[in-house]
């Protein structure tokens, strides 16, 4: 008998989520770090028909572009160090550049040699910076709970936004890109990161910080994460697929489970660093 794709998508979950915390509570940092590297890998490799590269060379040489940016940082334990507060800031900017390109978006978008150049270094910048800034999390003291605290953020986010649109919302946030998305759907989702933020730094076992100063932080990281959400969409639509692949039955692919993490975890990051702590 064939699954539904309710009930695919709630067998997958139960599959990935006890994998997940595994990943993020079993492993030492070193080992998070490479094996999240071989996960984001498989997402780069997706990213190739979003960005109009499939069965291009330049396809393959972004997935190899991919693998020497992972290997050398993975080898150099001086770029986890001091310059980690670089690295934050440069990728935050990086990602406000790259959503830009939201606002540029129209209906007649094609797959052509400047958006193949575009998508090449958005994939690149994008899939590196999420991950560094979740190997830094993973490297600070409570390290796999700060990454936790960054899911449900990213979570409540949007489970809030789909409970509020459906409810209430009317005005389209960004029709062109994802018509699902509402305005009202939004506010809700940014609200609820920002409650789910604040009690989470009190249930889970961290360090006791200013609740206002963590709700700016929610309010942040939630932002970033429906910004990386579009971009994904904005190839997806571009580029005229509906997931990112099928790896994953009910959910779609890699892009398509981690495209907010990967946007919010450097704002995250970043704001730990320099303002929260």
């Amino acid at each position: 008998m064939r699954k539904s794709p309710l009930g695919q998508r709630v067998l997958t979950a139960a599959v990935l989520l006890p994998l997940a915390l595994l990943m993020i509570f079993a492993l030492p940092p070193a080992g998070f770090q490479s094996l999240f590297a071989l996960v984001l890998l498989l997402g780069t490799f997706e990213y190739r028909r979003l960005a109009g590269l499939k069965g291009l060379q330049a396809g393959h040489w972004l997935v190899l572009c991919q693998l020497l940016v992972f290997a050398a940082l993975l080898l150099d334990g001086r770029a986890w160090g001091t310059p980690a507060g670089l690295w934050l800031t440069a990728s935050c900017a990086a990602w406000l550049l790259m959503f830009s390109r939201l606002a540029f978006f129209t209906a007649d978008a094609a797959v052509d040699r400047g958006y193949r150049a575009r998508s090449f270094l958005t994939a690149l910048v994008s899939v590196s910076s999420g991950w560094y800034a979740l190997g830094w999390l993973r490297l600070q003291p409570s390290g796999s709970w700060l990454i936790l605290m960054l899911f449900l953020i990213v979570w409540a986010c949007d489970t809030g936004a789909y409970f509020a649109g459906k409810t209430w919302g009317k005005k389209k946030l960004a029709p062109l890109i994802s018509p699902g998305k509402t305005v009202v759907g939004l506010a809700g989702g940014l609200i609820t990161a920002v409650l789910v933020g604040v009690a989470a730094n009190q249930w889970l076992p961290l360090p006791a910080r200013d609740p206002l100063a963590l709700a700016a932080l929610a309010l942040l990281t939630a932002a970033a994460s429906v910004g990386g959400d579009l971009l994904i969409s904005m190839h997806k639509r571009t580029s005229g697929y509906k997931d990112s692949s099928r790896l994953l039955p009910g959910h779609g692919g890699i892009l398509d489970r981690l495209d907010s993490v990967l946007s919010a975890a450097p704002f995250f990051a970043l704001g730990l660093k320099t303002v929260v702590s």
